[in-house]
């Protein structure tokens, strides 16, 4: 039996070097040149081993009178040493380099998430005692304008109207905006004036959506302040359309070439190629982008304090009259949380800004589910 034989099978050879190379692609299967250590492996538990000793080490270092933080970093950094010396004695260089990088990028995911939890864990502790049904259904007609006892029914209508205005006017234009600049327009001194547009709308602060739409409106109207939903929908819209248009146009560049050719090869015109293949094959993607798009503008205030105003009952007019969203419910509650009633306010507040979080993160699990669930069906 030859030395070919005796490595692994018919697929394997010998290199120069006398490393194990699979023939069929020239990959290195066994260590590479330059490695250094054993080439045995860790014990499935070696982390939490590691960690166990780490977390020993700082408590060890808290007890002999060592502040808390200074002997968590201590224990930590003695962490990030022992697990790459431990699989640098068992396994090899690659593989200590690997977890090394491995415990770090944890580290920074888990810094990342330290002031998001930190945040959701305020917001869910003080907002939850507010919420119930009252405050869900009822506004702030009444009494409940003084004393704070009211709900954010006005506030929830008012977003979700103005929202849904948005996304009337922003999903087609981005959408229709992206399938040119991808399919029709590629290369054109056109299309590179546009795309450096996005870019630049991209950048824009929410308060100059605002005030455009209030500049804009006031010239119709010829109102000195109007107070509109349809403003507060035009200026959200400015604020969606880059983002709709970005995540379209890398979806459908993203849909293979082939598809298109294969299609054109059939007689099959542009346009119909366009909505029969190249749309459905991206339709995850998109849809994704857009349901982000929304969740973005649904927490914007500056540009509605200029526009829509501030209601205290629920209007569904979106022509006539101002409306009341989360964002400037929450903005005008807190000027009342002084005063007699200011705890009531407090609450209220709170409670107005988990309803908010909810509804955004609610978006954002939608737009997973419906990208999986739009997602082509692959074998």
């Amino acid at each position: 039996m030859s030395d070919h034989d005796d490595l692994s099978g018919p697929d394997l050879a010998t290199s120069s070097s006398g490393v194990p190379v699979d023939v069929l692609d020239g990959d290195i299967v066994g260590p590479r040149p330059g490695d250094t250590g054993g080439q045995g492996r860790l014990p499935r538990m070696a982390a939490a081993l590691i960690g166990v000793g780490a977390v020993a080490v700082a408590g060890l270092l808290w007890l002999l009178g060592l502040g808390l933080l200074p002997a968590v970093l201590l224990g930590y950094v003695a962490f990030l040493v022992a697990f790459p010396v431990w699989s640098l004695a068992v396994e090899n260089r690659r593989k200590a380099t690997d977890r090394l990088v491995t415990v770090l990028v944890w580290t920074a995911f888990a810094l990342a998430m330290i002031p998001l939890g930190s945040l959701i864990w305020t917001v869910v502790r003080r907002g939850a005692p507010a919420i119930s049904v009252g405050f869900l259904t009822d506004d702030l007609s009444g009494r409940a304008l003084i004393e704070g006892t009211g709900g954010i029914a006005m506030a929830l209508a008012g977003t979700v109207l103005v929202t849904v205005i948005a996304a009337i006017i922003a999903i087609p234009i981005g959408v229709l905006t992206a399938v040119w600049l991808v399919e029709y327009g590629k290369g054109s001194r056109l299309a590179t004036v546009i795309t450096f547009l996005v870019d630049v709308m991209t950048g824009i602060p929410s308060i100059v959506a605002g005030l455009f739409a209030f500049a804009f409106f006031q010239v119709v109207l010829g109102a000195p302040l109007p107070r509109l939903a349809v403003g507060g929908g035009v200026a959200l819209a400015l604020l969606m359309i880059p983002t709709v248009v970005r995540a379209v146009e890398e979806m459908l560049k993203l849909v293979p070439d082939d598809l298109r050719e294969a299609s054109y090869a059939l007689g099959v015109p542009k346009w119909r190629t366009i909505v029969k293949v190249v749309l459905p094959t991206a339709v995850a993607g998109i849809v994704t982008g857009v349901t982000l798009a929304i969740a973005r503008v649904a927490g914007e205030t500056a540009p509605l304090l200029l526009i829509v105003g501030t209601a205290y009952t629920t209007n569904w007019n979106p022509f006539d009259g101002a409306v009341s969203t989360l964002p400037t419910f929450i903005y005008g509650s807190l000027n009342r949380t002084g005063g007699q009633y200011g705890a009531a306010w407090t609450d209220a507040v709170w409670g107005a800004a988990l309803v908010l979080i909810v509804i955004v993160m609610a978006l954002n699990v939608v737009a997973r589910v419906i990208g999986s669930v739009f997602a082509p069906k692959t074998k």
